[in-house]
């Protein structure tokens, strides 16, 4: 099992971007979570095998079709045992 802290920055607000993640997530299994950030960007904290959390962050890349991503950065953290995937609705600093 894999933990990444992902920030994704761009045009990824306004765009269905969490709805997708999460939609995206389910489909593969990541558990996790994802929120916007106070800045424009989303921040997602996502575990799975790390096949699957390769897929997940090659989607992170390209995102919903409205969404322009410019960079995605991945920091590993330790697995917390998420349940399942969720969009949080309050923003973040």
């Amino acid at each position: 099992m894999k933990h990444l802290n992902i920030t994704v920055q761009g045009k990824v607000q306004g765009v269905s971007y969490r709805a997708t993640t999460k939609a995206v997530a389910d489909q593969l299994g990541v558990r996790g979570f994802v929120k916007n950030t106070e800045d424009g960007g989303v921040y997602i904290e996502a575990e799975a095998e790390s096949t699957l959390m390769d897929m997940f962050i090659e989607w992170c890349n390209e995102g919903p079709e409205r969404a322009r991503v410019t960079a995605v950065h991945t920091e590993e953290g330790d697995v917390k045992d998420y349940r399942n995937f969720e969009i949080v609705k309050k923003k973040i600093a």
